[in-house]
């Protein structure tokens, strides 16, 4: 049978074993009202998901068996997708881990590394994170200032990163750093499996306007690494950064399920209704326009998956999707404000903040996975084929330029 299709009886199955699964298991994560700023309870809701689906042989589908996965094939991952989407998502918090790290280290990881990482991440158990932005390296992500210098068997890094999502939460991290400073930016980046408990990691929260701190700062001091933890080729981390950027923008654009969704406009209609405005002409006709955006948005995620599903790595096209989340978003917030009304400035109502807390973190959308300029300027050049922004550090030796808080 072909990769990417199952017999009927197979694929059905297949679905209704998914579907006992999930009625069982995704039952949503409710915390019951207490106070979560560092998502620790939430993390431990969605472990234990991990662990049952891992236990269920369900998870990791399409990774091998001998490294965790459930040995698969990418027809199984579309059933698995088509059928979890009508449930509560519970995986959201392993975006990163999942969605970004994992496939990193299943294309590139060597095959000790691929032993020693792929079966505890699929499963849960070590959850990763990604550390790539810096205080003076954002959108311009080549112009770190992070270094690894070699030492015998071991690489030392010093440096910061900053923005990093859930750092405090995860067992390893994954990190680019420079290695040589006398090319051009580009070409000086090495990528890095970094333990998050290893001597000289420090981890910072900061406290966002929401209340909550899962965003952190990652201080590095003479922290030591094994030369085994290079992940790819010395001085291609920039290749390797635009590979994981990608996948980034797959996970945030494509979202962990399969098949059209509009959860965001079903939440606001039943709340319309609950406040006795769904009758409003206007209010409708922006309701309207977000479930379109949602589903718009639903099809280019499945076509982008299923480029993924013909063994293509994710290209710039993620950009397209990553964008309209952002639309989404900024659409979602002026909606949910105009059915909150007054007590849309308000932190306690019958809703516990859900909607305010909406509003506050959606301006974190235009910025997180490469920001919407970035997105556009990534669009028109590689996907439209439009001219390029000037270049004014082009070929430049990056130890020349004045970056961040380098002066020469």
């Amino acid at each position: 049978m072909a990769d990417d299709i199952l017999a009927p009886d197979e694929d059905e199955a297949f679905r209704g074993r998914c579907r006992a699964f999930l009625d069982e298991h995704a039952t949503g994560i409710s915390l019951g009202g207490r106070p979560d700023p560092r998502g620790e309870l939430r993390m431990r809701a969605t472990q234990r998901f991990q662990k049952a689906l891992t236990d269920a042989g369900l998870a990791g589908l399409t990774y091998p068996a001998e490294y965790g996965g459930a040995g698969k094939t990418k027809a199984h991952e579309k059933a698995w997708r088509d059928t979890y989407s009508a449930y509560p998502t519970m995986t959201y918090d392993l975006i990163i881990s999942h969605g970004m790290c994992l496939p990193m280290l299943a294309e590139y990881g060597t095959d000790a590394q691929k032993s020693a990482y792929l079966a505890r991440n699929i499963s849960g158990e070590d959850v990763w994170c990604q550390m790539f932005s810096e205080p003076g390296a954002g959108s311009d992500v080549a112009s770190l200032q992070t270094k690894a210098e070699r030492d015998g068997d071991e690489w030392i890094i010093n440096g910061q990163k900053v923005w990093t999502t859930l750092a405090h939460l995860c067992a390893y991290g994954i990190i680019i750093a420079r290695t040589d400073p006398n090319v051009p930016k580009h070409a000086g980046i090495s990528m890095f499996i970094v333990p998050m408990d290893a001597t000289g990691v420090e981890v910072r929260p900061i406290h966002q306007i929401d209340g909550s701190t899962h965003f952190n700062e990652v201080f590095f001091t003479d922290v030591r690494i094994s030369t085994d933890n290079l992940l790819g080729d010395l001085n291609n981390g920039w290749r390797m950064a635009t590979a994981m950027l990608m996948y980034e923008r797959v996970a945030i654009g494509s979202g962990t399920t399969g098949g059209i969704t509009t959860d965001r406009t079903d939440r606001l209609i039943e709340e319309a209704r609950r406040r006795g405005l769904s009758g409003d002409p206007a209010l409708r006709q922006k309701l309207m326009r977000l479930r379109t955006l949602e589903t718009c948005l639903s099809l280019v995620a499945m076509r982008t998956r299923a480029e993924i599903k013909a063994g293509r790595t994710p290209g710039p096209g993620g950009s397209i999707g990553k964008l309209a989340t952002v639309e989404i978003a900024d659409l979602h917030t002026e909606v949910s404000m105009a059915i909150a009304g007054a007590s849309g400035v308000a932190w306690e109502d019958e809703s516990d903040g859900y909607w305010q807390r909406q509003a506050l973190t959606s301006m974190g959308h235009g910025i997180a996975g490469g920001t919407t300029e970035i997105q556009r300027n990534i669009i028109g050049d590689r996907v439209l084929g439009l001219p390029r922004d000037i270049s004014v550090d082009r070929g430049v030796p990056y130890k020349d330029l004045k970056v961040g808080t380098q002066t020469r």
